[in-house]
């Protein structure tokens, strides 16, 4: 098959999706089939280098949207259709479209499918209505203009709801899916419980199975008792609640090692908060290669994942559980799924109290580290989160969109 994925950020490009994304093409191509990624040309490098060419890749006209310039938007309408058109007459045709993406990406890719008459499935990988309720207190009007946006795009594309919610959102943008995946049971039954789709495949992101297999072969047979290491791992932005993480290592004054991996706009707050610290001593990695994160992971003696109803599947804990690491867990749909090997955060009514919680499970999971009784990971876990595994899920998926 030849299978055409559609992103909202090019898939080289920081993020959970675009990891994702990359996998699954490595492993589809490695069971035959030709994949290729539609994505925003990408306005960033990565050490003042430019990325190599890759066929793979069909880089759409963009602008950047962030002042790293690491994100970019492609406007949807006729001119980029064009463009894509003639830019795909390069490759095989196209048997599927996985569109992987909730803006406009979303908005190109269905109208590419419908242009074409081409099955698409559908994998959602955002709460765009808590992620944008967690960037901006318009967030009711901003949603409002969103799906004022996806009716105009996507007119005469299946059955497009009048509503202005986000699930209304969703809901018309898979309009015309012949199957919808979720990474997460939770977030799946809420796809389902709000009308976006009747039938959602909870199919999880995952691991290279072989760089999994590289680092476990190169990590110490068991982790020596010591100062506990807390790693946190994400897009520094609000919704990833890396600030109040910084402010509950503050108050909790663990005598521990605290990394922070990633990058984004909240760095130089971040760096204001860490500097009060007392016993913690908290350094930033920046932004790290794949093979490194998961290195990173396995020498860790656990991850840390702060933000709270914003995860569609959470990927960093389950990287975590196949690799061994517990996790301190904020949400609690993320601990229900992981079924082990961590430290529940208990909820709260506000931040101030939730930072406090925070702090408090992290006095707790540094004296279990300490004492050699941490928690240990569902090693079913493990087996289900390999991307072979997922690959030969999601190709059961195609196959049935295929058939109609």
């Amino acid at each position: 098959m030849h299978i055409v994925f559609f992103a909202d950020q090019h898939a080289e490009s920081l993020g959970g999706a675009q990891v994702s994304m990359r996998l699954q093409r490595k492993y589809l191509e490695r069971a035959g089939h030709t994949v290729t990624i539609v994505a925003p040309r990408m306005h960033a490098t990565r050490g003042g280098q430019h990325r190599v060419a890759d066929p793979g890749y069909v880089d759409l006209p963009s602008i950047p949207i962030t002042a790293d310039r690491e994100y970019a938007m492609t406007w949807p309408g006729r001119r980029t259709d064009r463009f894509l058109d003639q830019a795909l007459t390069r490759r095989p045709p196209v048997d599927l479209v996985h569109v992987q993406a909730d803006f406009w990406g979303a908005f190109i890719g269905h109208r590419f499918a419908h242009r074409h008459g081409i099955p698409a499935v559908h994998t959602m990988h955002n709460r765009v209505d808590v992620g944008i309720a967690a960037v901006t207190p318009l967030h009711r009007p901003v949603l409002g203009a969103l799906n004022l946006w996806r009716r105009t795009a996507l007119r005469g594309i299946g059955a497009q709801p009048r509503g202005a919610d986000g699930w209304a959102y969703l809901a018309g943008i898979a309009a015309e899916s012949r199957a919808v995946t979720a990474p997460s049971g939770h977030f799946a039954h809420r796809l389902e419980q709000h009308g976006v789709f009747g039938s959602v495949d909870v199919i999880w992101n995952g691991i290279d199975d072989e760089v999994r297999e590289q680092v476990l072969a190169a990590a110490p047979a068991e982790r020596a008792p010591g100062r506990p290491r807390f790693i946190w791992l994400g897009r520094m932005s609000p919704e990833k609640r890396l600030l109040p993480f910084l402010e509950a290592v503050v108050a909790s004054d663990v005598d521990a090692d605290i990394e922070v991996v990633g990058g984004g706009g909240e760095r130089r707050a971040a760096e204001r908060i860490a500097a009060r610290a007392g016993r913690p001593v908290i350094r930033f990695a920046g932004r790290i290669g794949y093979a490194d994160v998961l290195a990173r992971i396995a020498a860790a003696d656990a991850v840390v994942q702060t933000s709270i109803g914003f995860e569609t599947q959470g990927m960093t804990p389950f990287e975590a559980a196949t690799l061994g690491t517990p996790t301190v867990v904020s949400d609690p749909d993320i601990a229900g799924e992981l079924r082990g090997g961590l430290w529940a955060v208990p909820s709260a009514v506000d931040e101030p109290t939730r930072v406090a919680a925070l702090a408090e499970t992290l006095r707790i999971a540094a004296a279990d580290i300490a004492a050699g009784r941490a928690p240990e990971p569902d090693p079913q876990v493990a087996a289900d989160f390999r991307q072979s595994s997922r690959t030969a899920a999601m190709l059961e998926v195609y196959e049935r969109a295929i058939a109609g």
